[in-house]
């Protein structure tokens, strides 16, 4: 459990960090060419350390299942729309968003037990967590603070 806990913590932290250089990249190019660079660069990485790490069974895709060949298009959507999102909001509030959205369908798919997973039972705890996660995203964004404001203002006026 502790070695999954920390895998998550450093996938998220990369998710992160992607994220500002995918935005980095997008103020110099297009969505598209920003998209394409993204995944590209990472198919031959992956590729590379896949052929290191598994060989020949990289290419052993005999039991997948036809529908997974599309996790790849589902990646372009990602890259197009939190690269765009994180240009448009800035990364801190971006990716709080795509993170409580990724949550709750999460929670949609864990809770139907859809595309194979095994189902769990929805319950109001989960439901509490997903309001507070919500709920503090929005107090974020929108609770504004005053000494933020004023540092703001002072900000403004000394340019």
């Amino acid at each position: 459990m502790i070695i999954g806990i920390l895998l998550s913590i450093i996938g998220g932290s990369l998710v992160g960090l992607q994220n500002i250089f995918n935005s980095k990249v997008n103020e110099r190019t297009g969505s598209w060419t920003t998209t394409t660079i993204v995944l590209g660069m990472g198919f031959l990485a992956s590729f590379a350390i896949g052929i290191f790490a598994e060989g020949k069974q990289l290419f052993d895709l005999e039991n997948m299942k036809t529908w997974y060949w599309f996790s790849g298009l589902i990646g372009v959507g990602v890259v197009t729309c939190v690269t765009k999102g994180v240009r448009l909001l800035g990364p801190t509030y971006a990716i709080s968003i795509v993170l409580i959205s990724q949550l709750g369908f999460a929670l949609l798919l864990d809770s139907m037990g859809w595309m194979g997973l095994e189902k769990v039972p929805f319950t109001s705890k989960q439901l509490l967590g997903f309001l507070v996660l919500a709920g503090g995203i929005f107090l974020f964004k929108f609770g504004g603070s005053s000494s933020f404001i004023f540092i703001k203002k002072q900000k403004e006026q000394s340019e």
